[in-house]
């Protein structure tokens, strides 16, 4: 492989991409829900408590997984081997999820329909990125990878121990 960051499994636009997308959401989430207000007249009819309880559970959602995945995958501290601790027990890109909720509580606090129909697109964005990775991880991993793809969900947790094995680490 001659990208340095395909040995690890990373998309060569993935951090680009993120940081454009970020920024489109940002302008496009402020813009319509704090000053031009074109897409966001459900919140006539979502009360503002059910939009906070909404933005606060995919907010704590996000930095739990984020807090969580992060140390482990960080640059500094990256391993060689296939991770599955944490919360990539759980989730296979759990960094991913995080941010993904991270924009959806954002979308949901204003009821912005903009917003909601970017996180759309952000979301085919980082399936994209996760498929990419995949990829690249059973290619590195081969079989252990197939293990864990079948013990840990792509963007929703499977339940415990469905396909537990004597000889599985799982």
């Amino acid at each position: 492989m001659s990208n340095p960051l395909a040995s690890y499994g990373e998309h060569p636009s993935g951090d680009a991409g993120q940081l454009i997308l970020l920024g489109i959401f940002l302008i496009v989430w402020v813009g319509d829900s704090f000053f031009l207000h074109l897409s966001t007249f459900l919140t006539d009819y979502l009360p503002w408590y059910i939009r906070i309880i909404f933005l606060v559970s995919c907010l704590a959602a996000a930095a739990f997984l984020i807090k969580s995945s992060h140390g482990i995958v960080s640059h500094s501290q990256r391993s060689r081997g296939l991770v599955s601790t944490g919360a990539f027990k759980y989730v296979r890109h759990p960094l991913y999820l995080g941010c993904l909720l991270f924009y959806l509580g954002l979308a949901l606090s204003t009821a912005s329909l903009f917003s909601l129909f970017l996180w759309v697109a952000i979301c085919i964005f980082y399936n994209y990125l996760a498929n990419y990775e995949e990829k690249l991880l059973e290619a590195s991993f081969g079989e252990s990878y197939i293990i864990y793809q079948k013990h840990a969900g792509k963007w929703m947790p499977r339940r415990p121990f469905i396909y537990k094995d004597k000889d599985s680490a799982f």
